[in-house]
């Protein structure tokens, strides 16, 4: 089994929070269904609003809605203060088409 320090060791990260993080990327990548399994988590928990949880997901906010309706779980609709505001209008425009 490998471990974390061998990477570090071998100087392919810098640490071992780096490769863990690399790691994570790539299994969300490769398992989508986790990206919508955790941003519903999240969700849940509160700790992010659905535009985040849509973006987490890498599904587009009415598609957000739709998951969390069919799992149960009562929307919180609207922004609870104005970061949060300014968050999901962030989200919102990284998730629109660029103009050329």
């Amino acid at each position: 089994m490998l471990s974390t320090k061998e990477f570090v060791d071998a100087r392919l990260y810098p640490d071992e929070t780096a490769l863990i993080q690399d790691a994570l990327r790539h299994l969300l990548r490769a398992r989508p269904g986790l990206r919508v399994e955790l941003a519903t988590h999240k969700y849940k928990a509160g700790e992010i609003s659905l535009a985040k949880a849509a973006e987490l997901a890498g599904v587009s906010w009415a598609q957000m809605k739709d998951i969390l309706l069919e799992r149960g779980v009562t929307l919180r609709l609207g922004p609870e203060d104005l970061d949060e505001a300014r968050a999901e209008v962030e989200s919102l425009r990284a998730a629109l088409p660029q103009e050329r």
